[in-house]
């Protein structure tokens, strides 16, 4: 593989966005990286150039057989104007995991990394700095090759692309209300929910459309074999506070790992609180609620952060948790987490790559 980016910067720019009216991905910079595979070359001609559409012809298998894999990560810039990436080796190293369920040949991730913080020192005027606000990046890979037929491609694009954002969810770091699906479901063991592919969201959206018309923000997925045992919420992980210890479902093979999860797990044992990596059902949980131990849930992403959950639908009920409002453990974990993103916490752990000084 070529060690030496090409760069062409665009001769327009586009305007910034106002930072207090960010919406989450809908206006992009003004640059991104391409690179692209063939079997003959493996990865070839890096480059960053000016953000445009691509061209593809309509055979071309990323229109058919969904073999791509995508990752999210967030750039910030701190009050000393020095722009920080969260644990972004963790992103790439997790790209080439979802690569092998995909049969997606491996990226060099290092060789990513740099080429991310190159493009990110060209576009540090996009990353905004009012709070809670930051620099979305998005890598993602897809089949280039003009082909219908059910089979490993061999040419791709490994791609790139920025937009500056706010706070995920609309209601910020308040509470959001959860519906517990138990007809559609997510992923099962085998299956592609421990990679990071459009497929699972595609997958998604038809119980996401049903919780929204019944007044919920999210929902909470549970196993696709007994749909008994609790996996995600929505696209991100989930923890619970239940009797003073942590609990978050164990990674089985269908659940995704989230970076945001490892942290918080870091976090909450270098603060001294038990944390359990275990199987655990809902009626668990509804059990807890009844009997006065079910102290806090929250839900773990790039996107959100830290999404405390004020109510839980489960079987006809309304399980409200701390009266709707945000628990402690939830505001520190999301203070501490925020804080160490844009450098006004001590970083303990080496999480953060500093991208312009």
């Amino acid at each position: 593989m070529e060690n030496k980016i090409n760069i062409t910067l665009s001769t327009t720019r586009k305007e910034k966005p106002n930072p207090e009216t960010l919406e989450f991905g809908r206006v992009f910079t003004d640059h991104m990286f391409v690179m692209d595979y063939s079997v003959t070359k493996g990865w070839y001609d890096p480059r960053i150039v000016p953000y445009e559409p691509i061209s593809l012809s309509p055979s071309t298998m990323v229109f058919h057989y969904g073999q791509t894999v995508f990752e999210g990560l967030k750039a910030y810039r701190t009050k000393e104007d020095e722009i920080f990436l969260f644990r972004p080796d963790r992103n790439f190293q997790r790209m080439n995991q979802s690569n092998d369920r995909l049969c997606i040949p491996h990226i060099d991730e290092q060789f990513a990394l740099e080429a991310l913080k190159q493009l990110v020192a060209i576009e540090k005027d996009w990353v905004p700095n009012l709070e809670g606000t930051s620099l979305y990046v998005r890598p993602f890979i897809i089949p280039t090759e003009y082909y219908l037929g059910v089979a490993p491609s061999k040419f791709y694009r490994f791609m790139i692309i920025l937009s500056p954002v706010g706070s995920y969810y609309k209601e910020g770091i308040k509470p959001v209300k959860i519906y517990v699906e138990d007809n559609y479901v997510r992923a099962v063991k085998g299956g592609t929910g421990t990679a990071k592919t459009g497929a699972n969201y595609a997958a998604s959206l038809k119980a996401q459309e049903k919780a929204e018309k019944n007044g919920y923000s999210q929902v909470l997925w549970l196993d696709g074999v007994e749909k008994k045992y609790i996996e995600e919420v929505g696209s991100m992980n989930i923890f619970f506070k239940i009797n003073g210890e942590i609990v978050t479902p164990a990674l089985n093979g269908s659940i995704l790992e989230g970076v945001t999860r490892n942290s918080i797990i870091q976090l909450l044992k270098h603060w001294g609180l038990t944390v359990h990596e275990k199987r655990i059902s809902m009626e668990d949980v509804y059990n807890a609620y009844k009997n006065g131990q079910l102290e806090e849930a929250f839900g773990t992403g790039t996107a959100a952060v830290i999404s405390p959950i004020g109510e839980f639908y489960y079987n006809d009920v309304q399980m409200v948790l701390n009266n709707g409002e945000t628990g402690e453990i939830s505001k520190k974990l999301y203070d501490t987490l925020t804080g160490i993103q844009t450098g006004t916490h001590e970083d303990l752990f080496n999480w953060v790559v500093k991208v312009t000084e």
